[in-house]
């Protein structure tokens, strides 16, 4: 099932997807240390980036030794722009270049980056091929299945990455006027693998082992990408990896384990930030993980006010400890 993406060879392809305001250094890294060979960079627009701006550069930040080989996805309509981008990524230790075409965001999109490149593949083959020639490490492409129902050209737009020298490709599942409504057709990724001989990896409605069985079936696809199934549960992606290999279902880790690895994110949060952008900053992953345990929505209201980490600690703490108290009542 292994892949080769340049001459970077990954055994199984099951990759954490970019996800802005998600995947940064410290999700990453709680990824990786599950098992998974390559995650990606939440998306980075390479005008951000060549500004200098302080949100730009944060996100390129990485730890090159624990996160190698880590991909660093890029968006922009300007080839100069994304070309230059790809060479500060490639200087600051990026070990693959994607290249988004799938983001369906308005602020994106309205800049005519994103998806909305699918609507004009002259200038995105003016991308790619700016960024290809720019840089000396492999470059991938995450797309869509097309703007609309009446425009799906993936394949298309596969065929001529293909020929620029892309190495790898992505496609979820979706239209961009879809954004993340519906379901995710994965009968249409096939369309793409039979028009290209690069691995092509699969994404979309992902959420447990044998939705990632099911659509490696359906699609052909050479792997999948796992993105909103992983919100909360930095293990899963492991456990999509062992289950494709061996058929091995392995069980979520129990509320004290899970209690462990969250308090681990948070360190990671606490040391990247500081506290205040910190504790900001966990408040989502707080509500994915906690998600559907007793009492957690009243604990998370009180965990969203504390005002220094000793405090925040506690109210985890707490929200566990009497999630694990209910349980054991219900079970009487």
């Amino acid at each position: 099932m292994g892949i080769q993406i340049g001459g970077i060879y990954v055994d199984t392809p099951v990759f954490l997807a970019p996800m802005s305001g998600v995947t940064d250094q410290p999700y990453r890294k709680m990824i990786r240390k599950q098992g998974p060979e390559l995650v990606f960079s939440e998306m980075i627009a390479s005008r951000e980036m060549l500004n200098s701006k302080d949100s730009g550069i944060r996100k390129l930040k990485t730890d090159c030794e624990a996160e190698y080989p880590l991909v660093v996805q890029l968006a922009g309509w300007d080839p100069e722009d994304m070309a230059l981008a790809a060479r500060m990524s490639e200087d600051r230790g990026a070990a693959i270049i994607d290249i988004n075409m799938g983001c369906p965001a308005k602020k994106v999109v309205n800049k005519f980056a994103g998806s909305a490149l699918m609507q004009n593949l002259d200038a995105a083959n003016s991308i790619i091929k700016s960024v290809v020639s720019a840089v000396s490490i492999p470059v991938t492409l995450k797309m869509r299945t097309g703007w609309d129902s009446n425009n799906r050209n993936a394949p298309e737009l596969a065929k001529i990455a293909e020929s620029e020298g892309i190495q790898m490709v992505t496609v979820h599942g979706r239209t961009r006027c879809q954004a993340y409504k519906g379901e995710a057709d994965w009968s249409f990724i096939k369309k793409v693998k039979d028009n290209v001989r690069i691995p092509v990896i699969a994404n979309g409605d992902i959420k447990t082992v044998y939705d990632a069985q099911k659509c490696i079936r359906i699609s052909g696809a050479d792997g999948v990408m796992i993105g909103r199934g992983a919100y909360g549960k930095p293990w899963f992606l492991n456990h999509v990896t062992k289950f494709l290999k061996m058929g091995k279902v392995l069980p979520s880790p129990v509320l004290p384990q899970q209690k462990t690895i969250l308090l681990e994110h948070l360190d990671l949060m606490m040391n990247y930030y500081g506290f205040e952008n910190g504790a900001r900053m966990a408040r989502k992953h707080i509500t994915w993980y906690t998600k559907g345990l007793p009492l957690a929505s009243e604990s998370r209201q009180r965990i969203y006010s504390t005002k220094d980490l000793s405090s925040l600690i506690n109210e985890i703490e707490n929200l566990y400890e009497n999630a694990l108290e209910q349980i054991a009542v219900s079970w009487r």
